[in-house]
């Protein structure tokens, strides 16, 4: 694939694995952009709804699904013969989701992730999932979408911008090339790792800015969660190969940001109710839609043990959503540490 592709791709065939928000959003987006567009929906009774009513009633009432967007529950009816390939799954279930996929239906397709978050077992971000399963796929095939990027907003035509990131280049501009809309703007970017690592370990920090604001803490708190909790990220992620400008950027600060202020972001509602006095197992069974953040928790302070870092605002947000600490006193706890020089 060449850099100087022309600025609007020619209509291809998209995959997209799975019909959440996110990949409706992006299987919408793309249709628009003039693609062919297959969308996958685990729950065969659902899909069959969905191509019914043409409507993802679950996920995105309201909002019309256009006749020629193929949905169906069969996974190799929606990734064979395609140019490209949106995994768009929750981390839990990326790895078996994938695998019901073999190499020769992968074929040459470019692979993207859009799952922002990091497997419990192995703590592999999802482009290492996706080169563990298939094991024939050539990493310049691979691409990461990251970025601040709230479906609703999306949907609404508000206007949005995001990175794209791959080994290859070229690859990235391709992809960037096959996404960008006039609003929704792509970025192009090679720092694979740091804009995973961006966009999964902002999750953790907006569940703790959500119970800061179910605590009734104020701007003061909210400014030093984000700067500290950006400080922690990015140490962990340049130590695991990402590089330092990345964590400044879209799928760093930028996601932040928006994941930590927004009422739409579903990480910070489950901080905001854990800090109102509910517990996690509550806030989750109310819950239709997957806050990647619980589990991406776990794996972060995994991450910080394996590589030797202290992560204070990680580890206060594991006591409270899984050692039942009580908010107020992981808080204390916080502010109370040894006095250290800023990094």
């Amino acid at each position: 694939m060449k850099a100087n592709n022309p600025p609007l791709v020619k209509s291809i065939d998209i995959g997209i694995i799975g019909a959440g928000s996110w990949g409706t959003t992006l299987s919408l987006l793309l249709h628009k952009n003039g693609h062919n567009v297959a969308l996958w929906e685990f729950r065969p009774e659902v899909a069959s709804e969905i191509a019914r009513r043409r409507e993802n009633y679950e996920f995105l009432p309201g909002v019309p699904l256009p006749d020629d967007i193929l949905i169906s529950s069969d996974l190799a009816q929606v990734a064979a013969d395609k140019d490209m390939i949106v995994v768009v799954v929750p981390s839990h279930i990326f790895r078996s989701a994938i695998s019901r996929i073999g190499d020769e239906i992968i074929g040459e397709s470019v692979v993207i992730t859009a799952t922002k978050g990091i497997e419990s077992d192995t703590l592999f971000c999802m482009s290492q999932v996706i080169s563990d399963v298939w094991k024939n796929i050539k990493a310049e095939k691979i691409a990461v979408l990251s970025g601040p990027s709230l479906s609703k907003e999306v949907i609404n035509r508000i206007p949005t911008t995001v990175v794209i990131a791959s080994e290859s280049l070229d690859t990235a501009k391709w992809v960037q090339e096959v996404f960008a809309a006039p609003l929704f703007r792509v970025y192009a970017a090679d720092d694979v790792i740091g804009v995973e690592l961006g966009g999964a370990l902002k999750n953790v920090i907006a569940i703790a800015a959500g119970i800061a604001d179910g605590l009734g803490y104020g701007d003061n708190a909210k400014g030093a969660l984000l700067t500290r909790g950006l400080s922690e990220i990015t140490r962990l992620g340049i130590r695991m190969g990402g590089k330092p400008q990345t964590f400044a950027g879209l799928s760093g600060m930028g996601d932040l940001i928006t994941t930590c202020v927004s009422n739409l972001s579903r990480n910070h509602f489950v901080g905001y109710h854990i800090g109102k006095g509910k517990k996690l197992r509550e806030i989750l069974k109310e819950m239709t839609m997957i806050a990647e953040g619980v589990n991406t928790t776990k794996a972060t302070l995994n991450l910080a043990h394996k590589y030797g870092f202290e992560m204070p605002i990680v580890e206060a947000v594991y006591s409270i959503l899984f050692e039942d600490k009580e908010p107020r006193q992981a808080v204390g706890e916080l502010m109370t540490r040894g006095l250290k020089v800023e990094d």
